[in-house]
């Protein structure tokens, strides 16, 4: 058993910048997870359901159309989960779809929040770091394109590794 998750990876430069500002807050898996919009969330998916989940997948992502996607300012979960993140201001409504297209597929499974496209830059970091990505970022915005998302496996060492993307098409 494996465990994978669905993402919209965030391009470059923001990617880049959105991973440093993650590892300057002192949060330790910046370097493990690429700065992302999930789609899924972690889940365990056997040998022989992965090739069923794929094609799930590309079944999907032909069916959903590119869409633009815009960053904007920052947002928290706290009390109740200790994130800050990046708010997706334009283009929630595309990542709500996709979202719902991935989960209902051959990895069905029940979320532990209600679905809320973001981008984490700070987790499980104390008060003072978490107040410091809030205030830092709160003027960061990206504009770009979203034409694919991709298929991430989770691995014993908490890494985060790219296996496929999938082209949006429909």
């Amino acid at each position: 058993m494996r465990t994978y998750g669905v993402a919209i990876t965030i391009p470059e430069p923001h990617g880049a910048a959105l991973q440093e500002r993650r590892a300057a807050f002192g949060d330790p898996m910046a370097g493990a997870i690429p700065p992302h919009v999930t789609l899924l969330p972690p889940t365990v998916v056997s040998p022989q359901g992965r090739e069923v989940f794929e094609d799930h997948l590309v079944q999907v992502a032909a069916a959903h159309a590119p869409f633009r996607m815009v960053l904007a300012g920052t947002g928290t979960f706290r009390p109740i989960s200790p994130v800050v993140f990046v708010q997706v201001s334009q283009g929630i409504s595309s990542c709500e779809r996709l979202e719902f297209a991935v989960r209902s597929g051959p990895v069905e499974r029940p979320l532990d929040f209600p679905y809320h496209p973001h981008v984490t830059v700070a987790h499980h970091l104390d008060d003072d770091a978490l107040d410091a990505a809030f205030a830092d970022l709160a003027d960061f915005r990206a504009d770009f394109e979203v034409t694919s998302f991709e298929l991430f496996r989770h691995d014993t060492d908490d890494v985060w590794r790219p296996l496929r993307s999938f082209t949006l098409g429909g």
